[in-house]
């Protein structure tokens, strides 16, 4: 039985909470299977990044070329980048990937720095990121993150108008905002819709690479858009309820649960 692939950039987080293991435990989980190429390693534990160093391009033009060449794509997923250098690359590889399949879904995680705060690359990363976001088909920034992206614009409504000058859909997150719910508002067409999610107690670890993953999984599988929104965000609440502890301070989410597609 062949499996639809996603092509994952994403980090290495020696903490297995998040980046390219999250989104390998995620893609799998939603019934698809992750190619995952590292743009990044890290040294970090559950809670804080100590330092970053970026993989070299080439190798991941290797890397690339080497799956791609023989492997069908079914979607991509971007997580942290690392360098300019890498961000090129990657453009490159998705040009040619579109060339061949105009309507291939690319999951753009705009991860501008940790949960806490910390960098996830020795350069300005909502500049870097910027060859990416007209490729994306899907932005899914928290709320921080499109503040940023938007320098300093803070209305939601204006923040997806600018945002889908360069995406068609856009997720934006409600984890850091305050209140019983987390409110994710999905922006399209110039309509908005909002998911409401009970806000549970605690902090937790990986969860935008969660979601990113398992909407690029969903997308992958040939759910449509909407329906491949609710899924991954169901999916995430999930392993968030089931989330965790591997030592002091964020939990894990429990992100390998079996049979999750059948029950949805």
């Amino acid at each position: 039985m062949n499996k639809p692939c996603v092509l994952v950039f994403a980090g290495l987080d020696p903490s297995g909470g998040a980046g390219i293991q999250a989104d390998i435990e995620a893609i799998t989980a939603m019934g698809a299977h992750a190619l995952a190429v590292v743009t990044t390693l890290t040294v970090q534990d559950n809670d804080r990044v100590h330092s970053i160093h970026p993989v070299d391009a080439g190798i991941l033009r290797e890397q690339t070329n080497a799956l791609t060449n023989k492997i069908d794509i079914a979607a991509v997923k971007i997580g942290i980048t690392g360098s300019r250098d890498n961000v090129a690359a990657i453009a490159e590889a998705i040009k040619a990937l579109r060339a061949k399949q105009p309507a291939l879904h690319l999951v753009l995680d705009t991860v501008l720095a940790s949960g806490h705060g910390d960098a996830l690359s020795r350069e300005d990363a909502a500049q870097m990121i910027q060859p990416l976001l007209p490729l994306a088909t899907v932005l899914t920034p928290n709320v921080p993150e499109a503040e940023r992206l938007c320098e300093g614009e803070r209305d939601l409504r204006r923040q997806a108008n600018r945002l889908q000058s360069w995406a068609p859909h856009v997720l934006i997150k409600g984890g850091h905002a305050a209140g019983d719910e987390v409110i994710n508002d999905w922006f399209h067409d110039g309509q908005q819709q909002s998911f409401r999610w009970p806000r549970l107690p605690g902090e937790f670890h990986g969860t935008g690479c969660t979601l990113a993953s398992a909407l690029a999984a969903c997308l992958a599988l040939g759910l449509p858009m909407p329906e491949a929104l609710r899924r991954s965000q169901a999916y995430v609440h999930h392993s968030l309820q089931r989330a965790y502890l591997i030592a002091q301070g964020q939990a894990i989410p429990a992100r390998a649960i079996a049979s999750f597609q059948e029950n949805l």
